[in-house]
């Protein structure tokens, strides 16, 4: 499995990427394949202001329904569009073109809580 190094990871499997003050949040390869096929992914966070451990989505697989949490505190700004036509994104791509919110972070210190790639693989080992 693919874990890369500059991401930060939760135990939800989460990833997150931090580009200044704005976060980057998908879900991981793992959690993909755990997952299945997805089918759809339903946000409507957007504008919330939110705590890390709030669910901010749900995706929906063939299998099952999976919420989403968040990785830090901050508010929602922007919901990944390409996932309304192909939420087969976050299978092909969970890192890239899979990715499913931005959000303003309200606070650097909170990437000193996330896992690193490392400790992210042996988590799900």
């Amino acid at each position: 499995m693919n874990f890369p190094e500059q991401l930060r990871y939760t135990k939800d499997h989460e990833w997150v990427r931090f580009e200044g003050d704005v976060a980057v949040i998908g879900i991981t390869e793992f959690a993909q394949h755990e997952l299945g096929d997805i089918v759809y992914v339903e946000i409507e966070t957007v504008g919330q202001e939110l705590s890390a451990g709030d669910v901010f989505g749900t995706v929906e697989a063939v299998k099952t329904v999976s919420d989403l949490f968040l990785p830090v505190n901050g508010t929602v700004t922007e919901v990944n569009p390409k996932l309304n036509a192909n939420p087969e994104l976050v299978n092909t791509d969970p890192y890239g073109e899979g990715w499913m919110v931005k959000m303003k972070v309200a606070s650097a210190a909170d990437i000193d809580g996330l896992m690193d790639a490392p400790a992210y693989g042996n988590l799900v080992g």
